[in-house]
């Protein structure tokens, strides 16, 4: 979506247009409850961030300055959100990584990937705070590094250090197991 459309869909949505509305929803609630999952680990969780982060854009929306991207806004506020959550349950044990699983694979190759999968959740849950949502929006989310430094208040170079002191703890954790290769 260009930055004109979006400015104009936010426009409308402010003044009370349900498409435009509708249009933004459909376009960021897939990345928003993605974030919201990977970060939080829970369903319903997610689910519940997401509603909140969607509502505090609808409130935000007549008094919108488009600083930033609404996308890049809209996972800071997710960001912010998951962390409030988390630091009120740090106790809270994460339950499934993604699935990625291919439905094509034999029921050894799936038990193979699912092992892979849980190793590879552990690896990123160990990680610090910061490098695992450093991890969690470039590399599952997609999102560039400038992108992430602005959702997460720190400079570009700062996300490439973050970046950097995560993939060298993942490659550690992973060299560790005897059942994953790096």
């Amino acid at each position: 979506m260009s930055y004109a459309s979006e400015a104009d869909l936010i426009a409308r949505a402010a003044a009370g247009d349900s498409r435009a509305v509708q249009t933004l929803v459909n376009t960021h609630m897939p990345r928003i409850y993605a974030l919201a999952r990977r970060t939080l680990q829970q369903d319903q969780e997610a689910e519940d961030v997401t509603q909140e982060a969607f509502l505090r854009a609808w409130k935000a929306l007549p008094d919108w300055e488009p600083r930033a991207k609404f996308s890049t806004w809209l996972h800071q506020v997710t960001l912010n959100l998951c962390r409030d959550r988390l630091r009120k349950k740090r106790e809270t044990v994460m339950d499934e990584p993604p699935e990625m699983v291919d439905a094509s694979l034999r029921p050894e190759q799936k038990v193979s990937q699912d092992q892979t999968n849980a190793v590879l959740k552990d690896a990123i849950n160990a990680l610090p705070d910061r490098q695992k949502e450093a991890i969690t929006l470039c590399g599952l989310q997609e999102i560039s590094n400038i992108e992430a430094a602005e959702i997460m208040g720190v400079s570009v170079e700062a996300i490439e250090s973050l970046l950097s002191r995560a993939r060298r703890g993942l490659r550690a954790a992973l060299k560790t197991r005897e059942d994953v290769r790096p």
